[in-house]
């Protein structure tokens, strides 16, 4: 049985390896290998997970058997209501089985209990099965943005909504 549980700070490298297992598989198709090393790099370097960690990021893991198949990282607030989805990954071999949509209901929950009124998060414009997914979990997308992130790279995503 799967279960959603918050991961201790001590658990981070976990969230790490999981996000360099997933990359290569959800972006292979629409990013440069070189841009997947460069993000990786950039946001999934331990300093760069425990610094979101200290500025109030939650991670959650999606665990079964004692094995951690996923995570999410999300922060209350980041506009005034709005609980920002900044990480959501499963492994590969683990996807298809409803881990995604319970971690975006745990996500739920929490921000439900913590007074805020809808869900944020950024998606590759290219990552089509990403788009379907969250459109199927009632996302709607609200607007467009283009994301400086450095070394020639942007960010080309849509940015999505659910109101709770």
């Amino acid at each position: 049985m799967i279960q959603i549980i918050p991961a201790a700070k001590e658990e981070l490298k976990i969230v790490q390896n999981i996000a360099y297992r997933t990359w290569p598989d959800t972006f292979g198709t629409i990013l440069s290998p070189e841009q997947i090393d460069y993000m990786l790099n950039w946001m999934y370097s331990l300093s760069t997970l425990e610094q979101q960690a200290s500025d109030g990021y939650l991670f959650y893991f999606a665990e079964e058997d004692g094995e951690k198949l996923g995570f999410a990282g999300f922060e209350f607030n980041q506009e005034p209501g709005k609980t920002k989805i900044h990480k959501i990954y499963i492994l590969p071999t683990a996807q298809g089985k409803g881990i995604g949509k319970k971690l975006i209901n745990a996500i739920k929950e929490i921000a439900l209990e913590n007074g805020q009124t809808s869900l944020l998060l950024n998606v590759n414009k290219y990552n089509q099965g990403a788009i379907e997914f969250y459109e199927y979990l009632g996302f709607i997308k609200i607007k467009e943005e283009i994301i400086d992130i450095g070394n020639g790279y942007v960010m080309d995503d849509y940015v999505f909504e659910m109101k709770l």
